[in-house]
């Protein structure tokens, strides 16, 4: 059984907590804003294009030359009336958007479909001309932020989905492992399940295999990165959000055929990074005082049967 206290580590009021506190760690050193006494004082609306130089200027490097963290719909000139940050954007969080009164949504993930948001092949398309349509006659803008989050000095989305999982205790900064109490598979398995609200998930591994060192890698990094971490870090246990079944999976499955402990749990890459898109609300929270800001989970378009 888990101990009781990685369990009670799990509890949504410390999740939150930590999750607000993420937002203390980046005013606090972990990343410098130029923008800290400014977004502390009284002042005009913030456009959509303050709001995206505001938090480009929090990462090394930034802005970058190639990047999907572009505006899809709509234009950096609006004055925004409130945020909704999410994975994805489904219609219904559009809707929900237009209810909130919130005319930009800042996703993780593509909104048309393709990993760059390609349209030109789908200007004719119902489906992609709903989607879009819906936003245009809103007048709601869309600026995707996935390169951006991930590359702060401390991945945004791995702080997030790090306090969802109620690890934060067990986290070191710019670090994917985690030495969390000895459990079995088993039960991280059901203590992931419970954290991050997924009905079911797909593993690799020993069920009673012993687990503590943790490499946690959320979203879709790539089967070789993923096999290179395990080389160099030797965990017990993999947690991420997918893997190609050809490729990570495959690689588990012989080191345990040659006698090694090695198990890897698959979340899904909806949930598995969804608390870094709360991440940006509370970094929005922070830095934007007194704008409107909702996290609303898109939720996982594969239901399981």
């Amino acid at each position: 059984m888990m101990d009781k206290k990685l369990s009670a580590a799990a509890k949504p009021n410390e999740r939150r907590q930590f999750l607000k506190l993420s937002g203390a760690m980046l005013g606090a050193g972990l990343i410098g804003n130029p923008f800290d006494a400014f977004s502390l004082e009284p002042r005009k609306p913030w456009t959509v294009g303050e709001i995206m130089d505001a938090f480009i200027a929090q990462v090394p490097n930034g802005p970058f030359e190639k990047t999907v963290d572009t505006l899809k719909v709509g234009s950096r000139d609006t004055v925004v009336t409130g945020v909704v940050t999410t994975m994805f954007t489904t219609m219904e969080i559009i809707q929900k958007a237009i209810e909130h009164k919130a005319n930009l949504i800042i996703p993780h993930e593509p909104t048309f479909f393709s990993g760059s948001d390609e349209t030109d092949y789908l200007q004719e398309d119902p489906v992609f001309r709903a989607k879009y349509d819906l936003m245009e006659k809103h007048g709601i803008t869309l600026w995707r932020n996935h390169d951006y989050v991930h590359r702060m000095q401390d991945d945004g989305v791995r702080v997030g989905v790090v306090g969802d999982l109620g690890w934060e205790e067990y986290y070191q900064p710019n670090s994917p492992i985690l030495h969390i109490p000895k459990t079995n598979l088993k039960d991280l398995i059901n203590h992931v399940k419970t954290s991050l609200g997924v009905p079911a998930m797909r593993y690799v591994g020993d069920l009673e295999q012993s687990c503590s060192k943790v490499l946690l890698l959320p979203g879709a990094v790539g089967g070789r990165m993923q096999i290179t971490q395990i080389m160099e870090h030797r965990p017990d246990v993999l947690v991420c959000g997918e893997s190609n079944e050809w490729e990570t999976p495959e690689y588990v499955r012989a080191a345990n055929e040659i006698g090694m402990k090695l198990s890897m749990i698959e979340i899904g890459h909806s949930a598995s990074e969804e608390g870094g898109s709360e991440f940006v609300k509370n970094w929005l929270n922070q830095h934007m005082p007194g704008l409107p800001v909702y996290h609303i989970p898109s939720g996982n378009s594969l239901q399981v049967f």
